[in-house]
């Protein structure tokens, strides 16, 4: 059985691809264990601490991600490793399990930045005036 989950933060997009197999986990057809910065490979791997061990042996997941930092992109990255893992289980205490520790492990954070206007150096400040 193949599902297929995605997960955003900011503008960085993660599609997984979860399927039976023996436990790899590939992003952007990288072993996890290679992700760098180590903060985060820490926070990818998140959903495997919460759920067992042995759930991890029984699925390969590969994953791209595209768009945003490395940390947008790990957020995005656990989001649909996460939903992946719900999916394919279909296990309602995993998804409570989740969604205790963490709720955007399985809902999208769809904070953006706001763009910048006119008459000012960002999207709120104003440039400053003199007087003199």
């Amino acid at each position: 059985m193949v599902t297929n989950t995605s997960g955003k933060k900011k503008t960085a997009v993660a599609r997984a691809t979860v399927q039976d197999g023996s436990g790899k986990v590939r992003i952007n057809s990288q072993p996890v264990e290679l992700v760098e910065p180590e903060l985060a490979r820490l926070k990818m791997t998140e959903p495997f601490r919460i759920a067992e061990d042995e759930l991890r042996e029984g699925v390969d997941i590969d994953i791209s991600v595209q768009g945003g930092g490395f940390s947008g992109q790990a957020d995005a990255a656990r989001t649909a490793i996460a939903r992946g893992l719900v999916q394919h289980t279909n296990d309602a205490e995993l998804r409570e399990a989740f969604m205790n520790f963490d709720r955007s492990l399985l809902v999208n954070d769809v904070r953006q930045s706001e763009s910048k206007k006119w008459g000012g150096p960002g999207a709120r400040a104003r440039y400053q005036k003199s007087y003199r």
